[in-house]
């Protein structure tokens, strides 16, 4: 009677997570499947109605494509200094021998901040600065939404750095900067490298900061936005799909070192 209980729920739980999974991810597939029909019709298309027809017209889209650009720039600029500073912020963590959970509280604040606020206030802040806006106000204001993000990944990461290893290094003679370089930074590789994907796809996909932001050249996400109001193109279902597989691989790849990696340790 037991083990049918354990049947029972086990089965129970894998059908409410297939449920959740699907009430998640089916709007973005569902967007990915008609951005191969020619006609998005607002079924799912057959094998004979598949079509990259939209996505060979997007390097004609002149807007799409320089926002598009713009966004890789930002994200990529946003996501090695989130993670250079993310790293510095976790070595300060461990450093410290008080006000640890001040430290901590002072780094993920911002991650609890609406975008709306947040974009509002550096824009306010940078007008009257005198500060026009442009890439770096956006990547200001990716950066304070990413690095949160990547602090707490790289945070830990840490966990592979065994207080033994550093003793035994010291003890050697090792500096502190042989220390961090042949023992810390190894080991804690695969929290850096999660980290910069996860502030590279935050900013990319992010639309509230941009929008308070942005200058003469907005990012993606406004683009879309504003496209979507004007009338909605058959070339943004083919962005926004191929945006979305982009992010699926960005994502698996980081699972697939997070794995080799553990494997290695």
């Amino acid at each position: 009677m037991m083990v049918n209980e354990g049947v029972i729920n086990r089965l129970l739980l894998w059908t409410l997570a297939i449920l959740s999974l699907l009430v998640i991810y089916a709007p973005p597939l569902y967007l990915v499947a008609i951005s191969f029909n020619a006609s998005l019709q607002p079924g799912l298309p057959g094998l004979s109605d598949l079509t990259l027809h939209w996505y060979a017209t997007l390097p004609k889209e002149t807007a799409l494509m320089n926002a598009l650009w713009q966004s890789l720039f930002i994200a990529f600029v946003t996501a090695i200094t989130a993670t250079l500073l993310s790293l510095l912020a976790a070595l300060a963590y461990f450093e410290l021998k008080w006000g640890r959970s001040l430290w901590f509280l002072a780094m993920v604040l911002p991650m609890f901040v609406p975008g709306v606020i947040e974009g509002l206030a550096l824009s306010a802040i940078f007008t009257h600065s005198g500060v026009k806006s442009s890439a770096a106000t956006v990547i200001a204001g990716h950066l304070l939404w990413a690095m949160p993000f990547a602090f707490i990944v790289i945070l830990t990461s840490f966990a592979a750095v065994k207080p033994a290893y550093l003793m035994a290094a010291d003890d050697l003679g090792a500096s502190r900067w042989r220390q961090f370089h042949d023992i810390t930074l190894p080991l804690i590789r695969p929290g850096l490298t999660s980290g910069f994907i996860f502030a590279f796809l935050l900013s990319l996909n992010e639309f509230t900061r941009a929008f308070y932001l942005s200058g003469r050249q907005n990012t993606l996400p406004v683009v879309l936005f504003g496209k979507m109001n004007s009338g909605a193109s058959p070339v943004i279902y083919a962005i926004s799909g191929a945006i979305l597989l982009l992010s699926i691989l960005i994502v698996a790849s980081v699972v697939l070192i997070a794995g080799r990696a553990r494997k290695a340790q």
